[in-house]
């Protein structure tokens, strides 16, 4: 074969294996070639499609005006991103954004012009997903707390205010703080997160404001920052309460005068951008032992949300169960359909340390484990019947430490015995009547237990 026809096919190979849509005209506007995203999109083969009109065969809304790659073949210039819908071969309608170039031979001669097509249709498809998934409806609460939460939802990702959620670790702060974005007008802007405990203070500095080329050893180019990233749409700001004094006084300027600098760099920049930041750690401390500005702690908590840990809201775990093994049976193909009482006593009476996450990371493990159609204590992980190291930290930290300790003996005795109450004070060298005592002072209620399991 000639290096040319090599060539040739080389091309082609490389634009038929590129998703978006290729279409080619002449200056006769004639079709001269499809790519195979092109012929799956249009319905026109590219045999078929050869020599005919680009009217015929690109059959867009836009083309009632006048047709994209004549306007660019009459003004030189070329068209980004315009969205449109065109009817294929077949009529069906496919919501499309669209770029015209144009086509130029070696001797850089204007022949023809060039339009690439991407169906949007996919694109929304995963959009309304991912609304779905950020729904208020999936923020699964009927315990008191979190009802009082959700009635503020509606109104909050109306508003254009700052919110500051607090709570322990993989309690729900960045679902919410999605969901509060995806439910508000901004949904169709950029949702752009900075998780700003795990970097150091220098880098929290040029990830939010950018930098500009020789700012730094190290900055060898321009970067633009987060802000700039999540213009017109929300940025998080996760465990914003390790931020550095530098980036706080950076932050609260921005969020007073909706303007930053980058670093290196003394020009203002404007960024219409709505924040919302969440912390666990109590930044109302933080403020009295000024490790944390005053002014910025009140410009971010304009709206303030508290979500509680899981052990205070444990009427909502069946909800909670039921959700996540009704996702895990759907991404396995499992078919199971309860949890069996003894099960679902191990986990209410659980302390869940990493939260919500740690419910998550508990079901999926049983899903994986579980053969049949009923969760059993059995598939549950090992290590939720043992007291761990750390767990001995937490306990000192507690108000009352020793009710604690108390509380996971009596449950890992109950664990380690069926929840078979004579043999659980046994091991306890209690007396049954001590250990029902010490049941109902921990909050341990079997027919609790039992009507949620079967709800």
């Amino acid at each position: 074969m000639k290096s040319l026809n090599t060539k040739q096919v080389d091309t082609e190979v490389i634009l038929d294996s590129l998703n978006d849509s290729v279409v080619t005209i002449g200056l006769d506007k004639k079709i001269k070639y499809l790519n195979k995203a092109a012929e799956r999109l249009l319905g026109y083969s590219k045999k078929e499609a050869k020599e005919m009109s680009c009217a015929q065969v690109v059959r867009c809304a836009a083309c009632d005006n006048e047709c994209l790659l004549e306007q660019t073949l009459s003004t030189s210039r070329n068209i980004h991103d315009y969205e449109t819908v065109l009817k294929n071969k077949f009529g069906k309608v496919v919501t499309i954004s669209t770029n015209t170039v144009l086509l130029k031979n070696k001797n850089g001669r204007v022949i023809g012009g060039v339009e690439i097509i991407r169906d949007r249709s996919q694109i929304e498809a995963l959009n309304e997903a991912l609304r779905g998934k950020y729904s208020f409806e999936n923020i699964i609460g009927k315990n008191h707390r979190m009802q009082r939460v959700c009635a503020l939802l509606p109104e909050m990702a109306r508003s254009e205010s700052s919110v500051l959620i607090e709570g322990e670790l993989g309690t729900g702060k960045e679902l919410l703080a999605h969901a509060i974005h995806e439910n508000g007008p901004r949904n169709e802007k950029p949702f752009v997160t900075v998780n700003c405990g795990g970097l150091t203070d220098e880098r929290v500095t040029c990830e939010l404001f950018g930098f500009i080329k020789g700012a730094f050893p190290g900055a060898v180019s321009n970067r633009v920052g987060r802000l700039d990233l999540a213009d017109g749409g929300t940025l998080f700001l996760d465990e914003v309460g390790y931020i550095s004094s530098a980036a706080q006084l950076k932050l609260l300027h921005f969020l007073k005068e909706k303007e930053f600098e980058r670093v290196g760099d003394g020009r203002k920049i404007r960024a219409n951008v709505r924040v919302l930041a969440a912390t666990h750690r109590d930044l109302a401390s933080a403020v009295e032992h000024g490790e944390f500005l005053r002014e910025l702690f009140d410009q971010l908590r304009t709206v303030s949300i508290v979500l509680p840990p899981l052990r205070e809201r444990r009427d909502d775990i069946p909800l909670l169960v039921q959700h996540f093994l009704k996702r895990f049976n759907t991404s396995m193909g499992k078919k199971i359909k309860s949890v069996a009482p003894a099960a679902m006593e191990i986990l209410l009476n659980y302390d869940y340390p990493e939260n919500i996450q740690r419910l998550e990371n508990i079901i999926e493990h049983a899903v994986v484990l579980c053969t049949g159609s009923t969760i059993l204590p059995s598939h549950l992980p090992k290590d939720m019947f043992y007291v761990k190291d750390d767990f001995m930290d937490v306990a000192i930290k507690h108000e009352d430490p020793f009710k604690i300790v108390e509380r996971q003996l009596v449950l890992k005795a109950l664990s380690q015995t069926d929840w078979n109450y004579g043999e659980a004070a046994e091991r306890l060298k209690i007396s049954r009547t001590t250990l029902w005592r010490k049941i109902k002072e921990h909050g341990i209620s079997y027919s609790f237990v039992k009507s949620s399991s079967e709800q």
